[in-house]
């Protein structure tokens, strides 16, 4: 008995260690720019909404509520619906629950397990048995037992803490996964309020052109039947007016579905979306945008710190896999009270105890442990590329809008001149036309280019707000300022960490 414990203190003490790899985050990328060469601020075109140049703060932060800086009641309105009532939204929440649960729930193996048992049975015994148990000899009688068990796995080589860290590492993972939904949310509610209003004015000023088309064509027919012009000329009137109509149904089913996607995201069916009340005009366009530096990008992009945690869940499976290959010790102690009626279960002379100490360890599996110990290293490998594609996706990512953003700057530029340039041309034309120098098709043609400019230049100021929004994505979505995200999320989680994961970068 005496060696039985000596053997079992010696396990307790040596439980400190814990088998396989101790994680630690991988190191920020060493660059410091996203471009080769990238301008402190876009081109401006101050005369149109969303000309106006914007400057990025290099390593500033990005607000909570960034949709705010557009400055629409009626986009807030609508982001504010969503986050409350989006179905995925609600299910990355409710994924985050189930994986913080399992994690606590984890935690169980490093408690004993207690166990009470009771027991009744009524026995007859063979007629002339050699040992009745009743010390009457009596052949029938009841058999009452009460007893408490207790059974201890001392963690020897850091089972059980590798298998809550990576526990914990997922709960981590499913944090972020559910961080990422809602960035996306905002976003593409964002997006799809901008597309909305971008092709409401598309389809007025389509309408626009076709009206100004067909009043060519019957002004060049009545031409036509007088002989001033000839059939081609009309011919190419009417194919461009064919052409005009056949745009119109494509804007209104991009309407369609972009007002279907809006009510999607807001939790509603699609014949409840949520109304887009503003135009382009009303969206004042962030001048000053935040830009993280590099290293601080990967440290607030949720999908980058869930493949982290990806990958710290994967390092403590190899812990696990070692572990599993090893001995495992067993302590249980048993203690309890028989008696043939239930008044004397209890009283002095019916008890018993016991306790004892196990050993186990595979000798021979098949290959099974090492396989998987095999596969749990290459699944660590996979999660550390998957980690370092994810961190390239993201500054891609990123350099992609800064790029977007410098060239909308151009376009909107050059369509907000094109779209003056064709006022002018109108306005002199209906001048001539009112003095006799020119005749009414020149008005009608100068009227046309004016409406195609307008079409070209809302799409450029669509194209400016929708890029805008995607950098605030791309950089992060400032959820580290929001309470219900970074304060309430990292407390839950903060009360699931354990020593063993103290290395994992907690943002």
């Amino acid at each position: 008995m005496n060696k039985t414990w000596a053997a079992a203190l010696a396990s307790l003490l040596l439980a400190g260690c814990a088998v396989g790899p101790d994680f630690k985050p991988p190191a920020p990328p060493a660059v410091e720019r996203y471009l080769p060469q990238s301008a402190d601020r876009t081109v401006a075109s101050p005369t149109v909404a969303g000309g106006a140049a914007q400057h990025f703060d290099k390593g500033g932060d990005i607000p909570a509520q960034w949709w705010q800086l557009f400055h629409s009641q009626p986009l807030d309105a609508l982001i504010t619906q969503a986050l409350a009532n989006n179905a995925d939204l609600k299910a990355a929440q409710a994924a985050l629950l189930a994986a913080r649960e399992n994690a606590l729930a984890g935690r169980g193996a490093y408690y004993p397990s207690v166990g009470l048992g009771l027991s009744a049975n009524r026995t007859q015994d063979p007629p002339g048995a050699l040992a009745p148990v009743p010390s009457s000899n009596a052949s029938l009688y009841n058999l009452l037992t009460a007893q408490v068990s207790v059974s201890y796995m001392p963690d020897v080589f850091g089972l059980n803490r590798r298998t809550v860290e990576s526990l914990d590492a997922q709960a981590q993972a499913a944090r972020y996964e559910m961080v990422a939904t809602d960035i996306a949310l905002s976003a593409n509610v964002a997006v799809t309020a901008i597309q909305i209003a971008s092709l409401r004015e598309q389809i007025a000023a389509t309408q626009q052109l076709a009206g100004i088309n067909a009043h060519m064509l019957s002004i060049m027919r009545y031409q036509l039947a007088k002989g001033y012009v000839g059939r081609l000329d009309v011919a190419a009137q009417e194919t461009q007016l064919a052409q005009v109509n056949a745009s119109l149904p494509a804007l209104r089913t991009q309407l369609a579905q972009q007002q279907h996607q809006l009510a999607t995201l807001a939790g509603r069916f699609p014949s409840q979306a949520p109304a887009a009340d503003f135009d382009l005009a009303s969206l004042q366009l962030p001048q000053d945008l935040p830009l993280s530096l590099p290293s601080t990008l990967v440290a607030q992009r949720p999908d980058v710190l869930q493949a982290q945690a990806n990958l710290h869940a994967a390092s403590a499976q190899v812990g696990v896999a070692i572990a599993n290959r090893l001995p495992n010790l067993t302590l249980s102690a048993d203690a309890g009270s028989t008696a043939l009626a239930i008044g004397q279960v209890f009283h002095s002379g019916t008890g018993f105890w016991g306790l004892g100490a196990a050993v186990a360890a595979p000798i021979f599996e098949g290959g099974t442990l090492k396989h998987q110990e095999r596969a749990a290293k290459a699944a660590y490998t996979q999660a550390a590329e998957q980690y370092r594609s994810t961190v390239l996706g993201a500054l891609q990512n990123v350099a992609d809008t800064l790029v977007a953003l410098q060239q909308d700057a151009q376009a909107l530029k050059a369509s907000a001149a094109a779209d003056a340039a064709a006022k002018v041309t109108l306005d002199l034309s209906q001048r001539q036309w009112k003095d006799g120098y020119a005749g009414y098709l020149a008005v009608l043609a100068a009227e046309q280019a004016a409406w195609q400019a307008r079409i070209s230049l809302v799409q450029a100021q669509a194209s400016r707000y929708a890029d805008t929004v995607a950098l605030f994505q791309a950089l992060g979505g400032g959820w580290w300022h929001r309470a219900d995200l970074a304060e309430g999320a990292g407390a839950k989680a903060a009360s699931t960490t354990t020593a063993s994961t103290k290395g994992d970068d907690e943002h």
